[in-house]
């Protein structure tokens, strides 16, 4: 899997550390490697930069990324650096399925259940935070500035039987949607099973939005989201937030989601 990072879109060097940088560059790509039930085996850097780039920047990307590849228990195995206008990090990641099939985003069956496991939110609450000015609380802004994927739980979930999964990285109704889309099934999000953490209750209450909406439609966290074919089988540390059904597209208590549902890269 290979992923990119551009400096002004998919992070700011005034809002997050070079090393928080390096962190989240591993992080979304090892993501994709779990959510298709491999186990990350080491990545791939290729970086871009300006010339007049300072050693402690490339020096803490690189400390970042070594720390978050450890926590995947693998390492840096290759990669180039060239020059360029504008800071750039692309990111491949390697995984071994070990035997077992990939679990692609269309298996999902009607009569399946959706789970979830991981932050959801939480990001899209620091990413608000930010953008208001503040750098607190600091527990949200650094879910945006470094998402901690549960990378364990991608072959966890293929053991246990999962028919399809996908990471979230553009939010869980988006995402969900690319499940449903190749899947050509329709899936139903239930919000009563849907777990909004106090201190995101607390931020939305101090900027006046809903936490919830962070929940649906907020991206990079990379949480994980599969499907399973019996709601027994779902292992422990995933937790049961919907159905799959007949139709297409992704639905909210039974009724399409008002708004955006995420994050769209060409809007």
């Amino acid at each position: 899997s290979t992923d990119v990072l551009v400096e002004g879109v998919h992070f700011r060097l005034d809002w997050s550390t070079p090393e928080q940088v390096g962190h989240k560059a591993i992080a979304v790509n090892v993501a994709d490697v779990a959510a298709m039930g491999a186990v990350p085996t080491g990545v791939l850097v290729g970086l871009a930069c300006p010339a007049k780039t300072k050693l402690e920047v490339v020096d803490g990307l690189t400390n970042g990324m070594w720390r978050e590849a450890a926590r995947a228990r693998i390492g840096l195995v290759g990669g180039d650096v060239v020059s360029s206008e504008n800071l750039v990090i692309s990111v491949t990641a390697l995984g071994d399925l070990e035997g077992r099939s990939p679990v692609t985003r269309s298996g999902a069956m009607v009569g399946d259940v959706i789970a979830v496991c991981g932050r959801l939110g939480w990001a899209a609450a620091g990413l608000a935070v930010l953008g208001r000015g503040f750098r607190s609380p600091v527990s949200v802004v650094g879910a945006h500035r470094a998402p901690e994927p549960p990378y364990e739980a991608g072959p966890q979930a293929a053991d246990a039987g999962a028919t399809a999964m996908i990471d979230v990285s553009d939010g869980l109704l988006a995402d969900l949607e690319h499940i449903a889309t190749a899947s050509s099934v329709g899936i139903d999000v239930r919000t009563d099973l849907l777990e909004v953490h106090q201190r995101l209750v607390d931020v939305g209450s101090a900027l006046g939005a809903d936490p919830r909406h962070w929940v649906l439609t907020g991206g990079e966290d990379h949480a994980l989201a599969a499907s399973f074919p019996d709601p027994r089988g779902v292992p422990d540390g995933w937790m049961v937030i919907g159905t799959v059904k007949r139709g297409q597209g992704v639905t909210v208590d039974g009724s399409p989601y008002e708004g955006p549902t995420g994050w769209q890269h060409w809007r």
